[in-house]
């Protein structure tokens, strides 16, 4: 497999990255209920395109990341945050996640942040391992932040300075 183009998404990337993101829920990272038809836009007023970085092999969308400011304050300007990451099955375990994480770290410094943050759930042991291997370190956890399928799960928190 080649490596990733990363790019950012446009507003016609819409129907693939919502279909990637279907086929991607999992209670391993999601705490929202699976979306089920009629589905809604990918893009909407809280999630437009230049919030996402895409990943591109043989021109198919396979993954995407979401980097935003991680509040609307002034003074926290400093610091992205990520609020999103998925990789197409077919496409894991070919450093397509990576890429897009080191992306958003390069386009954090690009526009002049100091600090990236994220959360990610305590059982979602991939994630806090590859998040881990980029420089990400755990801030913080919310115990039994959430109850997912009758399980308590814990809300951690990483960051890592730029």
């Amino acid at each position: 497999m080649s490596e990733p183009y990363i790019r950012t998404a446009l507003p016609d990337d819409d129907e693939e990255l919502g279909a990637l993101d279907r086929a991607t829920w999992s209670r391993l990272h999601a705490v929202v209920p699976k979306a089920q038809p009629p589905y809604a836009p990918f893009f909407d007023d809280k999630h437009v395109p230049g919030d996402f970085l895409v990943a591109e092999l043989d021109r198919r969308i396979v993954g995407y990341i979401r980097l935003v400011p991680a509040t609307s304050l002034v003074c926290n300007a400093h610091v992205r945050q990520i609020q999103g990451l998925a990789v197409g099955e077919a496409a894991r375990g070919h450093g397509v996640g990576r890429a897009l994480i080191r992306a958003a770290i390069t386009e954090a410094r690009r526009q002049g942040a100091r600090r990236i943050t994220l959360r990610v759930l305590g059982h979602n042991t991939p994630a806090r391992k590859l998040y881990e291997a980029e420089g990400f370190a755990v801030e913080g956890v919310l115990p039994e932040e959430f109850l997912l399928d009758g399980e308590y799960v814990d809300d951690v928190l990483m960051g890592r300075s730029l």
